[in-house]
């Protein structure tokens, strides 16, 4: 069998995944860490930010949608799917393994005293780790962790018991489109063809993380002009992040065979609401 036959037959399924960082609360306006030991809700800029939000994805058909188990995410993600024109009904799927990084004994105070906490030991803030907080390899654990789960979920939820062709586009299709030619700038960029559709709700120091994982260990392709060290900034609150993943088959079960990012950090929908004010 040539290996291009081959590696097709592994394919299962392509989707696009959207990672979305849940909207503002008191803590974030007042530039306080709250880490996982501080659950505050939302503040009324924040519900203001995720209805935004919500109204920006309003037309896209999420088929999953999965949420941290804080209580300023799972607010983001309801009025997210509130909005939403097709999520009636839609089960989301709440997991521990989304929460925010602890910070330790910097959770509480202000962003700056950690800064200074880094500095002072030599170190960039984001590789730093408060005494009592959780180390970047650790939070990259539960990643791997979240990941693992939620490819066996769309796998599962898409594609059919023998199912022979893989679902979505297929990996020309995928090469084909990641080119350096400019995004519309469309709510549903990078979305065309593509069946699945996957909505995640988490944090900021999270979803930074997990962008360096896609990069960093599954070799997730940036767009055009994107460096890599300039990926891993922060993201907004309600900030939009988007990826195409294509799952193959492994000894283990679904694994990625093909990561592409189509944004980072998008806030569109910020400027959309501030311009309506």
């Amino acid at each position: 069998m040539p290996a291009s036959a081959h590696t097709q037959s592994k394919e299962l399924l392509t989707f696009g995944l959207t990672m979305v960082r849940h909207g503002e609360t008191q803590y974030n306006k007042d530039r306080l860490l709250q880490g996982q030991g501080i659950d505050t809700p939302l503040s009324e800029t924040g519900r203001q930010q995720s209805g935004a939000a919500g109204l920006y994805l309003r037309d896209l058909k999420f088929t999953n949608v999965f949420v941290s188990n804080m209580q300023r995410a799972r607010q983001t993600a309801d009025i997210i799917v509130k909005n939403n024109a097709h999520c009636s009904g839609l089960e989301i799927v709440v997991d521990p393994q989304l929460k925010e990084r602890s910070f330790g004994i910097a959770e509480g105070g202000p962003v700056q005293c950690m800064k200074d906490m880094a500095k002072a030991a030599g170190q960039a803030c984001g590789d730093f780790t408060p005494p009592q907080g959780e180390t970047p390899e650790q939070v990259r654990e539960r990643i791997r962790g979240f990941l693992s789960s939620m490819f066996q979920r769309m796998a599962a939820d898409h594609c059919g018991d023998g199912q022979p062709e893989p679902r979505g586009r297929s990996q020309a299709a995928l090469d084909a489109a990641a080119d350096d030619t400019p995004l519309p700038g469309r709510p549903d960029d990078g979305l065309s063809d593509v069946g699945a559709h996957a909505l995640v709700v988490g944090h900021g120091a999270y979803i930074s993380l997990v962008v360096r994982h896609l990069v960093e260990e599954l070799q997730c392709s940036l767009p055009g002009g994107l460096k890599a060290s300039h990926s891993f900034s922060s993201c907004p609150n309600t900030g939009l992040c988007r990826f195409l993943l294509t799952l193959r088959a492994g000894e283990r079960g679904p694994e990625p065979g093909h990561v592409r990012c189509v944004f980072l950090n998008r806030r569109d929908h910020l400027k959309s609401s501030k311009e309506h004010k």
